[in-house]
């Protein structure tokens, strides 16, 4: 057959040395994603004593490469264009892969993302390299500096763990909302910082972007309180007491899937395995049943408060504290008891503290 490529093991392992991390931005601004890979990529490199490098792409990168410098990066690649002030698939390829060629990581991590997996997919072609998609959990064997990506398989009911022993970069894209943002501590001077001014060939703009406007769409992942509702709620009118606990709560909106199915609600709302992976500070779920693709979607929430009127409810298993009464009872409850607490000059803190009328859940 031909036209077919595969991937090509390297001769020697041992010349591929360090952790790439590709910093997604846009509108100027590092993407949390972004934050989420320096963190999960700094764990690796510093296991094997290897540097943490990330690569930049965009127009006017400097800031964003301080502060990827910040929170932890040991090296920055950076390339920017006033053509690449947008994700343009072919041009980021390209850059990308010729860092990758002329640097030779072992690691790459790229966001689990729309463009990144578009990034992932291309770079791993160029490359003759394989992806492990969707990772959930990565680590690396210190003495063989072999990547232990494991991704969610079988509906989310098992992990398969992936290794790639002979082909370099072992590239893996990462979900948003799994891995946690690193602390901003580190002084961006310690950071070497390399951008260059690049020149992108017209031919790869077959578009011409003459404005970006984002859609008006919810971001779960970078929200520290998400109160989210299933069929529970019993109809959509069941997301307005929803709102409004997430509102003086100061938090997002989110749901399961079947309402979002229903249309009870917008997809950029759901929560879970189809949908968004959040990791709040605190995650309230009311009327949600707790199925494992809701479960895989929140079970990294800092405190988990489930409201429901069946206790047997499996999201009970996954709840900090539990609620065991009819949500239009308890939410308004609950709203009022916050706003009476706001008036009194107090500050509503993302986390809960053990009160009457709840019930601490098991892990």
């Amino acid at each position: 057959m031909t036209g077919l490529r595969y991937a090509k093991p390297v001769d020697n392992p041992n010349e591929w040395r360090n952790v790439f991390v590709y910093l997604e931005n846009g509108n100027g601004k590092l993407k949390r994603v972004a934050l989420e890979m320096i963190g999960a990529g700094k764990a690796l490199a510093e296991k094997v004593s290897e540097k943490l490098v990330g690569i930049l792409i965009g127009d006017k990168i400097e800031e964003m490469a301080r502060e990827a410098a910040a929170y932890g990066c040991d090296v920055i690649l950076g390339a920017q264009s006033p053509d690449l002030r947008q994700f343009r698939t072919i041009p980021y390829a390209n850059i990308v892969g010729e860092f990758v060629e002329a640097e030779k990581p072992n690691v790459f991590l790229i966001p689990a993302t729309r463009n990144g997996r578009d990034l992932a997919s291309r770079i791993a072609v160029k490359c003759q390299a394989g992806v492990t998609a969707d990772c959930t959990e990565l680590d690396i064997e210190k003495d063989t500096r072999i990547l232990s990506a494991h991704r969610p398989t079988y509906g989310e009911s098992m992990l398969a763990e992936i290794l790639c022993r002979k082909h370099r970069p072992q590239m893996a894209t990462a979900r948003a909302g799994i891995f946690k943002v690193p602390e901003k501590t580190q002084d961006p001077s310690a950071c070497t910082i390399t951008i260059k001014d690049v020149s992108v060939d017209k031919k790869y703009l077959a578009k011409e972007i003459l404005e970006f406007r984002p859609k008006n769409k919810v971001d779960l992942t970078a929200a520290s309180v998400v109160v989210s509702g299933g069929l529970g709620l019993g109809s959509p009118e069941g997301f307005k007491l929803i709102e409004e606990l997430a509102s003086v709560l100061g938090g997002e909106v989110g749901a399961s899937r079947p309402t979002a199915d229903l249309g009870w609600i917008s997809r950029d709302h759901q929560v879970g395995q189809t949908g968004t992976t959040v990791r709040p500070r605190l995650y309230v779920a009311v009327g949600i049943s707790g199925k494992i693709q809701h479960i895989m979607g929140m079970k990294n929430s800092e405190t988990v408060i489930s409201i429901n009127t069946d206790p047997q409810a499996e999201i009970v298993k996954y709840s900090d504290y539990f609620i065991n009464e009819d949500y239009k009872k308890a939410l308004p409850a609950l709203i009022e008891a916050i706003k009476s607490y706001k008036n009194a000059d107090n500050e509503v803190a993302p986390a809960v503290q053990n009160q009457g009328g709840l019930a601490e859940g098991s892990q």
